[in-house]
């Protein structure tokens, strides 16, 4: 980082090789497209690289960027809003409910993800960043811009 903020913007490519796999996984969990979570990324890496005289060193290098890019995916996320639909214009399943025991992995694991997608921003994005990206609760917090208490408290 020291050579990146001295003005060497070669360094900075390492810095993307670095996180790039982490931040296309992050914003592919927020909309689920992974050419647009690449694209998400990508306009995370711009915007962390014109403001890296922003980053105060208080936290890592790591949690400054995960919170800048979770501030792109979140405004991209508000710029297409998403559809809700009334309970009562819920047609009821044709067939019982199978049991969580009974699903396979993938089905559940794929039940969960769409569960989570489904709520509201503000208990989404502190799922996403604690569980789907294993975060700890200290850098989620940070990532977010809110006390750790809050992000147990959303979680």
């Amino acid at each position: 980082m020291d050579r990146v903020l001295a003005g060497d913007a070669q360094a900075f490519a390492g810095i993307v090789q670095r996180w790039q796999g982490p931040l296309v996984n992050m914003a592919w969990r927020y909309c689920r497209d992974r050419s647009r979570a690449e694209e998400l990324a990508q306009e995370a890496f711009i915007r962390a690289w014109r403001g890296l005289a922003q980053w105060r060193r208080e936290s890592s290098f790591s949690t400054w960027l995960f919170s800048v890019a979770a501030n792109v995916y979140r405004t991209e996320l508000k710029r297409i809003p998403s559809v809700t639909v009334s309970l009562n214009d819920v047609a009821e399943p044709s067939r019982p409910f199978v049991q969580d025991a009974q699903l396979d992995g993938v089905a559940r694991d794929e039940a969960v993800r769409r569960a989570v997608l489904a709520l509201p921003d503000k208990y989404r994005e502190p799922l996403i960043l604690y569980y789907f990206h294993e975060m700890d609760l200290a850098a989620a917090a940070a990532t977010m811009g809110m006390p750790a208490g809050t992000m147990k408290a959303r979680l």
